[in-house]
């Protein structure tokens, strides 16, 4: 059995700094967070990958489609990998939360399952169209090294799917932007490899 491995890049640094993106904010990468995807996927003679797969947003397929363009490979966007919705708190800074809502923002990191923002996405329904997506793009790259741009959360959602872990959980990973998480299918199953990577 060949393996099949999945290597899931947090996109880089979008315009406007640090805020909560949601699948509601479509920013793009700022020239920082250019800067930061091609120092991450380093020198093109290196490069593994047989396909691409995308979130749906800007910040995530603009990369894609280019480092697709360069490496002549197949780019398939999937729509289960935006985001998830943040509701009220879309386009907010961390800071403005805390000043706003401390009791939310304090609740919301205590119970991220039973304590969403207003009009959230919920976690688990998030978590399972991630995993439906995650799962399909098992199935479709069998034997292959397929690349995977997406978000902070869907990345935190598949590493739940992998280690069957408590959605709970799932805001206690840091995902840094730009850095790599691997996961691999082979003899022992599905494996979460490595995780937080700045390059490969």
């Amino acid at each position: 059995m060949t393996d099949t491995i999945i290597d899931l890049l947090r996109h880089g640094a979008p315009e406007g700094g640090r805020a909560y993106r949601g699948h509601g904010i479509d920013d793009p990468l700022s020239e920082k967070g250019w800067a930061q995807m091609w120092a991450a996927v380093g020198d093109k003679n290196a490069w593994p990958w047989t396909r691409i797969v995308s979130s749906p947003l800007v910040r995530c397929r603009d990369f894609a489609e280019a480092l697709g363009a360069r490496a002549a490979l197949p780019v398939t966007v999937e729509a289960r990998f935006r985001e998830v919705g943040f509701g009220s708190w879309e386009g907010r800074t961390p800071q403005q939360i805390q000043s706003e809502e401390p009791d939310r923002y304090a609740a919301f990191f205590r119970d991220p399952v039973g304590a969403r923002p207003p009009g959230a996405e919920p976690l688990a329904d998030f978590v399972a169209r991630v995993a439906a997506g995650f799962d399909d793009c098992l199935r479709d790259g069998a034997g292959e090294h397929v690349l995977v741009v997406a978000h902070a959360g869907v990345i935190r959602a598949v590493m739940a799917h992998v280690l069957r872990a408590d959605l709970a959980c799932a805001y206690r990973v840091a995902v840094d932007n730009a850095c790599f998480t691997r996961c691999r299918l082979g003899e022992r199953g599905l494996m979460l490899a490595f995780h937080n990577r700045p390059a490969l």
